[in-house]
C-alpha cells in the first residue's frame, strides 16, 4: 500500500524590495543588451562619427581639468601669496593643503560626467536608466558626492583664507610677541571651521539618503549631553587651551617646560600642545595637564652663571674679568642685538667644598640666552686662564698606609 506523500508548502512570495531589485537588474540588463546590439549594428561611417564625438568629449574634459587647475592656482594666489602658503605648509599648521583633495575629487567628477556623455553618444538611454531604482540610487550618490566635494573645497579655501587673514594681522602687530600669539590662534580657528563644516555636510548627506534629521538632532543633543558629563576632561582641555592662547601664556615658537616635558612649542590644536624637544622628540600634552607652564622665552630671558674659582684665586680679579668679558660681548656685533643690558654681577654666592661660587646673569632677547651663555662660558674660561684664576675640579689624594705608620 502506497503512503501519500506530503504536499510541499508553497514558497513565500518575494518581498517588494526583492522585486524592485530584480526589475532594476532586468532593466539594466536590457539596456546593456540594447547598447551592445546598437554598437554592433552601426555602419562604419556612423561609428567613425560617434568615435570622433567621443574624442571631442574627452578633449573637452581635459580642457576643463586644465582650466580648473588654472582657476585653483589663481584662487590660491588671490587668497594667499606664495610665501604665506610656503610658511603654512612648512610648519604643518593645516591638515589639508589647498588642492590636496578638491582637485582629485573634481577630476573624478569630470571623469564620471565624461563617461556618461560618451555612453549617451554611443546609444545608452540614460533617461530610462535614471527613471528606475538604479537611477534613484545613482542620483542620491551623485548629490551626496557633490556635497562632499563642496565641503572639502570650502574647508580648504577657508583654511587658506584664515591663514592669510591671521598672517596679515600678525604682520601689523605692534611686537613680535603679539604676532606669535595671533598666529597661534589661526590653527584653532581653522579647526573649529573644519569641524562645523564637516558636521553640516554629514547632516546634508544623511538627509539625501533618507535619514530624518530632526530625530537625529534631538538624539544627538541627548547623546551629546551624556558625553559632555563623561568627557569633562576634553572640555577642560579645550577651555584651558583657549585661556592659554587668549591670555598669551604661551605661543607657537616659545620654549616652555610643562611638568617633565620641555621644548619648542610646535603646534597648538583644539585640545593639545605639541613640544619639540632638543633631540627631536615630539611631546603631545593635553591642555588639561598644563597646570603650570614655565615659559622661558616670553618678553626677555636671563642666562644665570654659577662660576666656581679656587680659594687661592683673587676674587676681585675674577669678578673684574667677568665684567670685562660681558662688556666685550655686548660690544661685539655678533651678540650686541642679543644682549639687552650689561652683565649683572651678583658676587660671591656661596662657599662650596671645592671653591668659591660666583653668580652673575645676562639679560638677553627671548630665546637667545643659550647662545649668549655658551659664548660667555667659552670666553670666561679663556679669560680666567690668561688671568691666572683657577677653576677648581675634584682631586683625589692617595695616602699609602705605610706612610702614616712611619710618622
Amino acid at each position: 500500500m502506497l503512503t501519500p506523500q506530503p504536499t510541499p508548502e508553497p514558497a513565500p512570495p518575494p518581498s517588494e524590495t526583492t522585486l524592485e531589485a530584480r526589475a532594476a537588474f532586468s532593466g539594466l540588463w536590457r539596456e546593456i543588451e540594447h547598447f551592445v546590439r546598437g554598437v554592433v549594428s552601426l555602419d562604419p561611417q556612423e561609428a567613425a562619427i560617434r568615435a570622433g564625438l567621443s574624442v571631442l568629449v574627452v578633449l573637452a574634459a581635459l580642457a576643463a581639468l586644465y582650466v580648473l587647475r588654472l582657476l585653483l592656482k589663481a584662487m590660491v594666489a588671490r587668497l594667499a601669496p606664495k610665501d604665506a602658503i610656503a610658511e603654512v605648509v612648512a610648519e604643518k599648521k593645516r591638515r589639508i593643503h589647498f588642492s590636496g583633495w578638491t582637485l582629485p575629487l573634481a577630476r573624478a567628477a569630470i571623469f564620471v560626467a565624461c563617461v556618461l556623455v560618451v555612453l549617451q553618444i554611443w546609444g545608452v538611454n540614460l533617461e530610462a536608466v535614471m527613471r528606475g531604482p538604479l537611477g534613484a540610487v545613482l542620483g542620491i550618490a551623485g548629490r551626496a558626492a557633490l556635497i562632499v566635494v563642496l565641503m572639502v573645497a570650502a574647508i580648504e579655501v577657508l583654511q587658506i583664507a584664515v591663514a592669510q587673514l591671521f598672517n596679515r594681522i600678525a604682520r601689523r602687530a605692534r611686537n613680535a610677541r603679539r604676532a606669535a600669539q595671533i598666529r597661534t590662534i589661526a590653527p584653532v580657528v581653522s579647526g573649529v571651521i573644519t569641524s562645523v563644516l564637516f558636521v553640516l555636510a554629514t547632516m546634508m548627506v544623511l538627509a539625501q539618503i533618507g535619514v530624518e534629521i530632526a530625530p537625529l538632532l534631538a538624539g544627538a543633543g541627548i547623546v551629546g549631553l551624556a558625553i559632555g558629563f563623561g568627557a569633562q576632561t576634553l572640555v577642560k582641555d579645550f577651555l584651558t587651551g583657549i585661556f592659554l592662547i587668549v591670555e598669551d601664556v604661551v605661543s607657537i615658537g616659545d620654549v616652555v617646560r610643562i611638568g617633565q616635558a620641555s621644548g619648542v612649542v610646535e603646534d597648538m590644536s583644539l585640545r593639545t600642545i605639541k613640544l619639540r624637544a632638543f633631540d627631536g622628540t615630539l611631546q603631545v600634552i593635553p591642555y588639561g595637564e598644563a597646570q603650570i607652564v614655565y615659559n622661558m622665552t616670553k618678553g626677555f630671558s636671563f642666562y644665570v652663571f654659577d662660576l666656581s674659582i679656587s680659594y687661592s684665586s683673587d676674587i676681585g680679579q675674577a669678578l673684574e674679568l667677568m665684567r670685562e668679558t660681558g662688556d666685550a660681548m655686548q660690544r661685539d656685533e655678533a651678540f650686541s642685538s642679543m644682549i639687552l643690558e650689561k652683565i649683572e654681577i651678583v658676587g660671591v654666592d656661596r662657599l662650596a667644598d671645592s671653591g668659591v661660587m660666583l653668580k652673575a646673569r645676562i639679560k638677553t632677547a627671548p630665546g637667545k640666552q643659550w647662545s649668549v651663555g655658551r659664548e660667555y662660558l667659552k670666553r670666561i674660561k679663556l679669560a680666567f686662564d690668561a688671568g691666572g684664576v683657577e677653576i677648581p675640579f675634584p682631586h683625589v689624594k692617595l695616602v699609602p698606609p705605610d706612610a702614616t705608620q712611619g710618622h
